[in-house]
């Protein structure tokens, strides 16, 4: 396998440009306190797309690319955390996914698609507000519907919680 020095220049640029998306769609991590911040989403980001350019130029995409997506898998189960109720962590393992996939498709070339999909993370992990005031909303409709459906026989009492 024989790279030339502008192919390799290139790959250098897309690395580059991974590492930079990454750390846009980790600042938002960052200034939450999350563990998985700047230089975490970098790394992914850059990882995956060098694995991509590297499964392209051996020939190896598909293997590569489910190995990628294992590997980041397994990552992400590493930042889940379940304690008492309720689980901690889905939104930062679900971030490093979609980090890893914006590398994946940086080493395929697809810039704009990189770009953009960087935009809707990050855009998506800045809409807390309006989807706790979605819940706010659509709470009390749903602890009603519960109680409705107890009180009519349909589910046991232990199978739907109304006391949330």
């Amino acid at each position: 396998m024989d790279v030339s020095a502008g192919d390799q220049l290139a790959i250098v640029g897309r690395l580059a440009l991974a590492a930079l998306l990454g750390a846009i769609i980790g600042l938002e991590r960052e200034l939450r306190g999350n563990p998985a911040g700047i230089r975490t989403m970098a790394l992914v980001t850059l990882g995956a797309c060098l694995f991509t350019e590297i499964s392209v130029l051996t020939g190896a995409q598909d293997r590569i690319a489910a190995q990628i997506v294992t590997g980041i898998g397994f990552i992400g189960a590493g930042v889940i955390f379940r304690g008492g109720t309720g689980m901690r962590g889905i939104t930062t393992a679900a971030t490093v996914w979609g980090a890893a996939a914006i590398g994946m498709a940086l080493g395929r070339e697809l810039y704009v698609a990189s770009i953009l999909g960087t935009v809707l993370i990050v855009v998506l992990l800045y809409s807390r507000p309006l989807t706790r005031r979605v819940e706010e909303l659509v709470s009390p409709l749903d602890k009603k519907l519960r109680r409705d459906l107890v009180e009519a026989g349909i589910a046991d009492e232990k199978e739907v919680r109304t006391d949330d």
